[in-house]
């Protein structure tokens, strides 16, 4: 867990820590944007059209990130009454996060790649161990909330895809998709944990190796 690196090396630990504060950042600013730029002003009327991390961190979400590995940011607020795609625009809304987080993680592996190849700092050096952060941290993200669970982005996409018929199954999932998310964190975590490190190793050697 994050919080024992504080005891064990704390520039590590402040290190993930900004990784953490900016993928979230960056994660629910984009929400609160394309539910802007599709004409709804709710987030900016509560001041969170911002990239001011303090907008969008989540006291106890953070705490139990360090803790335990697994957190939340402050929900992104949006009306979908007022959203311009009416039957698209929260799928487009939900996806922005990890559209976001996946754009973030391209950047910094540009990055990282242009100061691997231009110049000799070492493996150990600070920048290059925080913008290994900042990719594996956006690229938890981005897999994470595309699951298509409830209350994760990836069910809002899911749910636009649904048939109105098939309405029952979407109340079940939005009564119970908490639950059904514990139970792919506790029993499923070594699965996801494998597949992110394919997608991860697959990253790294295309942007940066």
């Amino acid at each position: 867990m994050l919080i024992s690196l504080l005891f064990e090396d704390p520039t590590i630990f402040f290190i993930w820590i900004l990784a953490v504060i900016f993928g979230i950042t960056i994660h629910e600013f984009s929400h609160v944007l394309s539910a802007y730029w599709q004409g709804d002003n709710t987030g900016q009327a509560m001041g969170r059209l911002t990239l001011n991390p303090l907008k969008h961190l989540d006291p106890i979400g953070t705490v139990m990130i360090m803790f335990i590995g697994f957190g939340w940011g402050k929900p992104a607020p949006y009306n979908p009454y007022n959203l311009k795609y009416k039957k698209w625009g929260p799928a487009l809304v939900s996806i922005a996060g990890p559209a976001s987080n996946v754009i973030s993680l391209l950047v910094f592996g540009i990055i990282l790649k242009l100061i691997i190849t231009y110049s000799s700092l070492p493996a150990d050096n600070l920048l290059i161990i925080f913008l290994f952060s900042l990719i594996q941290m956006n690229l938890i993200l981005a897999l994470f909330n595309l699951l298509p669970i409830p209350p994760l982005d990836g069910s809002k996409v899911l749910f636009t895809l649904i048939p109105v018929k098939h309405s029952n199954a979407i109340m079940f999932m939005e009564r119970y998709g908490m639950w059904m998310l514990l139970v792919v964190l506790i029993f499923g975590s070594s699965y996801l944990f494998a597949f992110y490190s394919v997608i991860y190793n697959w990253i790294i050697d295309v942007l940066v190796l």
